[in-house]
């Protein structure tokens, strides 16, 4: 009789276990969840934060082991973008105070005097003096002058674009930069350009018999539209020559709206401004100037294209140049470097450096 009483006891007991495991389970089933959930999102925003303060003070490029490098990059470019008002500031003031881009990035009728000794960006003896016909043929001043341009989209060159389905995401930028008469597409780089560079050295190889056919340069350029032409004339003493060239054939398809030369003033400021930051190339690429340029100039930056490795975020192999596999000098230009301060602006929150295809939904 005790022994059954005791059973039945155990057996209630038991019942009693398994009546509570399951209330325990439904009652804390969603909260583990959510819990969990939670936990998973915390930690996935420190992980975030400890990659910005990673990259935003990242060492120079040699020291890069690119293995680990694009592992954690490309975990850091799927975090949530943060943007620092005060670092866009700092940097849009720095470059403002010390070269001015707002009113010297390129030469004009109101900054640049006949007769005037133009030096060369490259040289302290060779200067160049500015006549009459060169200073018609200049712009009267700057298009955007006493207004700031919005968002800007700069447009590298870099293979990571090819296939990237950026354009339409690019096109919807207020203002977009170019380099070197590089080709467009509304499908991966978009076809919106509102400025673009001429290399005198497309001239040279490209285009070598403009005083007899002007057709081929003309065809080359029709497809930009009511774009601004800028070109690096006062770079070397060749590129005088070369630039000039270019500029005659524009100024008579288009004479209120031909070419500008990138001031060798501005250029040397811009030289000096990022050479007591570190960062000592033999010349700073045509790319890095102009998002410095930006960065002074617009509202809100977003770099596309930038990329100077031989391989993307997933390790798939990637040309030079979205258009074709030249590649740049490396005596010239240290574009590692460059990327790597690029990258720390964009950890910064001064601005949008874009390395992953784009959302095909862009609006």
């Amino acid at each position: 009789m005790a022994l059954a009483f005791l059973q039945w006891i155990f057996r209630l007991l038991m019942a009693l276990i398994v009546f509570q495991g399951v209330c325990v389970m439904f009652y804390f089933t969603p909260n583990t969840h959510s819990s969990r959930d939670g936990m998973t999102e915390a930690l996935r925003q420190m992980h975030c934060a400890k990659l910005r303060r990673k990259f935003s003070i990242i060492k120079p490029a040699k020291s890069i082991k690119m293995e680990s490098f694009t592992r954690e990059l490309s975990d850091f470019m799927s975090c949530p973008y943060k943007s620092n008002t005060t670092e866009r500031e700092v940097n849009r003031l720095s470059l403002q105070i010390f070269c001015n881009a707002t009113g010297s990035l390129f030469l004009t009728k109101r900054n640049t005097a006949v007769n005037q000794s133009i030096p060369y960006e490259t040289s302290t003896t060779d200067t160049y003096t500015m006549n009459e016909t060169l200073h018609s043929m200049m712009p009267e001043d700057f298009p955007w002058s006493g207004r700031r341009l919005g968002r800007c989209a700069v447009v590298g060159s870099g293979g990571i674009l090819k296939n990237s389905s950026c354009g339409r995401e690019i096109d919807s930028a207020d203002f977009v930069i170019r380099f070197n008469l590089a080709m467009i597409n509304d499908s991966d780089v978009g076809l919106k350009t509102d400025l673009i560079t001429i290399n005198p050295s497309q001239i040279q190889k490209e285009y070598k018999n403009l005083e007899e056919n002007t057709d081929p340069l003309v065809e080359r350029v029709s497809v930009y539209g009511n774009t601004f032409f800028i070109m690096p004339a006062f770079a070397y003493k060749f590129c005088t020559e070369l630039s000039i060239r270019a500029l005659n054939v524009l100024h008579a398809i288009r004479p209120q709206k031909p070419m500008a030369f990138f001031s060798p003033y501005y250029l040397q400021t811009l030289d000096g401004f990022w050479k007591r930051r570190g960062l000592n190339p033999r010349r700073l690429s045509t790319g890095f100037m102009l998002i410095s340029t930006a960065l002074e100039l617009c509202e809100d930056v977003h770099v596309y294209g930038f990329w100077p490795f031989y391989t993307d975020l997933q390790d798939n192999p990637v040309p030079y140049h979205y258009y074709n596999l030249n590649r740049p000098s490396k005596r010239m230009h240290k574009m590692p470097e460059e990327f790597v301060r690029l990258l720390k602006l964009h950890s910064q929150g001064a601005l949008t450096l874009h390395l992953q295809p784009c959302s095909s939904d862009t609006h």
